[in-house]
């Protein structure tokens, strides 16, 4: 099996370390495929730089999917997903709609730890376009960079282990999820600090992108999520004009 990481970011320490966590909780005998946008920001920081993320998303998947037997956005604001659900004919799974979704299975109220308070809004919206506001019981938001440094993650995982134990005795959390693809593999570090199911996007996306490769279901040939089929394009990429020719 081989799974393609799409990061529609410009920084490739996120990418490194969203592959490293990748093929360490990936089953034995899985691929994996990293790669990163040529343009964009550094770190999506806003919903303009969201938008040209959606792009990029695209144009890279177009680019790099052949051979592949699914996807997984490594953007916590799952970048892009809806179109390249709707381009590919294999599976495409959102870092962080995995992780909603696995603690949905896992647990009732959901606790969402997130970084920067900017940004903050488009977690919201990302997690009521999933039809999920219910299910979070509480949020966090920790203002800080440091994950984004070499070294960074180990300072700041005491703030985010007190952050979650805060939304389980005062919010009644009973799943912590951890945003940011940066955080990959986290989840492996505070689980024994914690009382309850911890989850980071990664490591729940590359699980179900292998379970809906093992189940081996059929494109969608009806419906919003059929492909697009041929189209007029101008000024795309030459593999996004091939993508939706072939679709």
């Amino acid at each position: 099996m081989k799974l393609l990481l799409v990061n529609a970011n410009t920084n490739t320490f996120v990418t490194d370390t969203v592959a490293a966590a990748a093929r360490k909780c990936a089953s034995p005998g899985t691929e994996i495929l990293a790669v990163t946008s040529p343009f964009g920001a550094p770190i999506i920081e806003s919903r303009a730089e969201h938008a040209i993320g959606t792009y990029a998303t695209l144009a890279l998947v177009a680019e790099h999917s052949e051979g592949c037997d699914a996807v997984i956005i490594a953007v916590s604001y799952d970048t892009g997903l809806a179109g390249a659900r709707e381009l590919l004919s294999i599976p495409v799974v959102g870092m962080t709609e995995a992780a909603l979704l696995t603690a949905c299975m896992l647990g009732g109220r959901i606790g969402i730890v997130s970084f920067g308070r900017r940004v903050a809004p488009l977690y919201r919206e990302l997690v009521a376009s999933y039809g999920l506001t219910d299910r979070v019981g509480g949020w966090r938001v920790i203002e800080s960079a440091a994950p984004y440094r070499p070294g960074g993650r180990d300072g700041i995982r005491p703030e985010i282990a007190t952050q979650a134990r805060d939304l389980i005795e005062k919010d009644g959390a009973e799943v912590i999820v951890v945003t940011g693809a940066v955080m990959a593999g986290m989840q492996a570090d505070l689980q024994p600090e914690l009382p309850v199911p911890v989850l980071d996007g990664i490591t729940s996306g590359i699980a179900q992108a292998e379970l809906l490769v093992r189940l081996g279901l059929k494109k969608a040939e009806t419906g919003s999520y059929a492909p697009p089929g041929p189209r007029d394009l101008v000024n795309v990429t030459d593999a996004v004009s091939r993508a939706f020719a072939q679709a």
